[in-house]
């Protein structure tokens, strides 16, 4: 006989509903006010529902985060290192809002918590680090840059240290137009490109 698991019953539809409830009370109240309370209130469901599904809090919002994963450095290729970056940028600044607000409020729970922290990597910034590093493998092989430019290790952490810091410092999102003219000003000059 074989046996089908809960998470069949539910259709991929409703998981969504559920994801995206999380990742909304994530942004909004941040992951210490995050409850399967508030979830199930907010999807119309029992609590019970959401533990057959996912057993702790954090095995939730894991879920979520790997079923809403989006690489949006994935496919940029403008046939030059510095349209690259800068379209890079853009890509960026478009969710930095959405994107700034969830890892802020994850920024002290994924120290605690292993799955979470792994989550998080895999979902929001090791596809983002590997798309970046393709952008600067086809820099190299056109010769715009050399292999082992001294600037490059920084460039994921430049900008991911950009998209969470002026929230902190200047009370506004890094978007489209702050995030381009940093990656002018401080990037490109970085890397010796105009």
């Amino acid at each position: 006989m074989t046996s089908t698991s809960n998470r069949s019953k539910i259709t991929p539809e409703r998981e969504q509903e559920f994801y995206d409830a999380v990742l909304d009370q994530l942004r909004a109240c941040g992951y210490e006010s995050l409850t399967m309370e508030g979830v199930a209130a907010r999807t119309r469901c029992s609590k019970s529902t959401l533990y057959r599904q996912w057993k702790t809090k954090p095995q939730f919002v894991a879920a979520a985060l790997r079923a809403n994963r989006c690489v949006r450095f994935a496919g940029i290729d403008t046939g030059s290192l510095a349209g690259d970056l800068r379209e890079a940028a853009r890509a960026a600044g478009e969710q930095s809002g959405r994107d700034t607000m969830l890892v802020q409020a994850l920024s002290h729970a994924v120290l605690q918590d292993e799955e979470l922290q792994e989550a998080l990597r895999e979902t929001l910034v090791e596809p983002e680090r590997r798309a970046m590093a393709a952008i600067i493998r086809r820099g190299v092989e056109r010769g715009e840059i050399v292999e082992g430019h001294p600037a490059v290790e920084f460039l994921s952490v430049q900008l991911f240290g950009v998209l969470r810091a002026r929230p902190i410092l200047e009370g506004v999102y890094a978007d489209e137009e702050y995030l381009t003219r940093f990656v002018e000003t401080c990037v490109l000059p970085a890397l010796g490109l105009t």
